[in-house]
């Protein structure tokens, strides 16, 4: 995906914040970015046993991907200082958010929350270690009951991954596959909305897709 196809879907939210959408380090053939490589052959590989659960990967663009992150969170604590962050990421974004705030030492007192779209766990062996970072942190996780990519057990984990660790989990499963329908949309206008009614804040969502590449 591109940021430019995300940002409509962002304003569409009517939410009236500030919005940062970052691009991820790995450039397409077709203008497309993602927040690290997948090889195409191991990717249909992996579909074609059915969808998988990404728990025991570490994708080497890792470090890559967490400083585009940083340096966007960064831009937007300059630009409006005192506000207050929504991390929202869906796949790959969900998957580099929480490897961001497990392995990396971020400050928590202005994250207003996190939403976590068809995402799952990777490196978890690294994010076990870490998990009370997230005790109090409000999180959106949704995912599909037909996701023909990350599975719905994926989804489960992270989600439980979340509770484990003390966060304030909204959990909602919908009748659909790798996507973000209307439903997702509603829930995380109604998660934003909620998390900034006290303080303003910033929405930033960082841009990705599949999870294990680009999607359209």
């Amino acid at each position: 995906m591109r940021p430019q196809v995300l940002q409509p879907m962002v304003q569409a939210l009517g939410l009236g914040l500030p919005v940062y959408i970052p691009c991820g380090p790995v450039q397409h053939e077709d203008g497309s970015c993602s927040w690290w490589a997948v090889d195409p052959g191991h990717r249909a590989a992996r579909l074609a046993a059915g969808p998988s659960d990404l728990f025991d990967r570490h994708p080497p663009e890792r470090p890559a991907a967490r400083a585009v992150l940083a340096a966007t969170m960064a831009q937007a604590r300059r630009e409006h200082p005192g506000a207050r962050l929504v991390l929202a990421g869906y796949s790959q974004g969900g998957m580099l958010l929480m490897d961001h705030l497990l392995t990396q030492d971020e400050k928590r007192d202005d994250i207003a929350g996190v939403a976590l779209l068809s995402s799952t766990c990777i490196a978890l062996d690294e994010w076990l270690p870490h998990v009370a970072r997230l005790r109090g942190l409000p999180a959106l996780v949704t995912h599909g009951h037909h996701d023909g990519d990350l599975s719905f057990g994926a989804g489960e984990r992270l989600r439980d991954l979340l509770v484990k660790g003390g966060a304030e989990v909204a959990w909602l499963p919908f009748d659909g596959g790798h996507e973000m329908p209307l439903v997702v949309w509603r829930a995380l206008r109604r998660f934003v909305t909620k998390l900034v009614s006290e303080p303003s804040a910033s929405i930033v969502p960082p841009t990705t897709m599949g999870g294990d590449g680009p999607r359209a």
